[in-house]
C-alpha cells in the first residue's frame, strides 16, 4: 500500500488514482497523516478493503508525507564507503543526530541554497508505525509503517562549525525533502535491499543499495528504542552512501538553478529545484 499527503489530506494511492482516507473511513482516520499513523494497526485492517481509487492522482499536490513527526532521527556514516570518503572510522554503534522537524519538505519543493557548501545525501527513510520500547531486531519490521525517499541536505560549513553541530547544519529550511509517498514493507520483495541514488542536472552522483547499510533498519529500530521511546510518525533517515559533493575532487556543492532528482527502487522519485 502507498499512502501520501496531498493538499493537506492523507490519501491512499492506487495506481494513478487516490482515495481520501477521512472520507472513505467516515472520519475514523485522517484527514491528517498523523491521525492515520497514530492508529496504524486499525487503519491497516480498514485499508485492505480499499481496492479502487476515486480521484485522479495529482502529483503536484503531494507534500511531505508525515506532516508533524515528534522526532526526526538521522544516522551518520552508515555506509562503509561513505565513512571512508569522509575520512572517518566506521562507527561501532549508530552515529545518531536529529534533523529538526521544521526542515522537512515535500518531494517537489524547492531547496533554498544558503552559501556555497550545500551538499546532497540520498537516504532511505523509515516511518515508525507504532510506539516502540526495547524492540528486538527480529520484531523491528512490525513497528515500521513504511519507507519513503529522503534527502539529508547538508550545509557543510555550518555542520562542521563549533565542534560539528550536525543538527543545525542539516536543518535549514527545506533541507529534508521526503516523498513522494510512504510504501508499506510488504510491498517489497526484500525491504533490506533496495537500489537508491540521486542525480544533479541529470548526472548520477550517488548509486548504491540499502543492503550495504552498516546498521540496517531493524538494527536501528532496536538500538534507538533501547534508549528512548519511538512514537508513531517518527522519521528515521538511515544514512547516505558514497558520492556526496564534499568528497569530490575538487569538492562540489549545490547551487541555485541545479535540479536534484532522488530515487529509491520500489518507492519512487523526488525532483527538487535549487533556488
Amino acid at each position: 500500500m502507498k499512502i501520501a499527503t496531498a493538499a493537506g489530506r492523507a490519501v491512499i494511492v492506487i495506481g494513478d488514482a487516490t482515495v481520501d482516507i477521512a472520507t472513505a473511513s467516515e472520519g475514523c482516520f485522517g484527514p491528517d497523516m498523523m491521525s492515520v499513523l497514530e492508529n496504524w494497526r486499525e487503519f491497516r485492517d480498514f485499508a485492505v478493503n480499499i481496492t479502487e481509487g476515486t480521484d485522479a492522482l495529482n502529483m503536484a499536490a503531494l507534500q511531505q508525507p508525515v506532516s508533524a513527526p515528534r522526532q526526526v532521527f538521522a544516522i551518520g556514516l552508515n555506509y562503509r564507503q561513505h565513512a571512508e570518503e569522509a575520512g572517518m572510522e566506521v562507527p561501532e554503534v549508530p552515529a545518531t543526530f536529529t534533523k529538526f522537524a521544521s526542515s522537512l519538505s515535500g518531494p517537489f519543493d524547492d531547496i533554498p541554497i544558503v552559501g556555497s557548501s550545500v551538499d546532497w545525501e540520498v537516504e532511505l527513510v523509515a516511518i515508525v508505525g507504532q510506539q516502540a520500547d526495547n524492540v528486538s531486531v527480529d520484531d523491528a519490521w512490525s513497528y515500521v509503517a513504511g519507507l519513503t525517499v529522503g534527502q539529508d541536505i547538508s550545509d557543510r560549513k555550518l555542520q562542521m562549525a563549533a565542534g560539528r553541530q550536525f543538527s543545525l547544519g542539516k536543518s535549514r529550511r527545506g533541507f529534508g525533502p521526503m516523498g513522494p509517498w510512504i510504501v508499506t514493507p510488504d510491498e517489497f520483495e526484500n525491504p533490506d535491499d533496495l537500489a537508491l541514488g540521486c542525480s544533479v542536472d541529470g548526472e548520477v552522483v550517488q548509486d548504491a543499495r540499502s543492503s550495504d547499510l552498516i546498521f540496517n533498519i531493524p538494527t536501528l529500530i532496536a538500538e534507538l528504542s533501547s534508549v528512548l521511546t519511538l512514537y508513531p510518525g517518527d522519521v528515521i533517515f538511515t544514512g547516505t552512501p558514497s558520492g556526496v559533493g564534499m568528497a569530490c575532487t575538487p569538492p562540489r556543492a549545490l547551487a541555485p538553478g541545479n535540479v536534484l532528482e532522488t530515487w529509491i527502487e520500489g518507492i519512487g522519485t523526488m525532483r527538487n529545484a535549487c533556488v
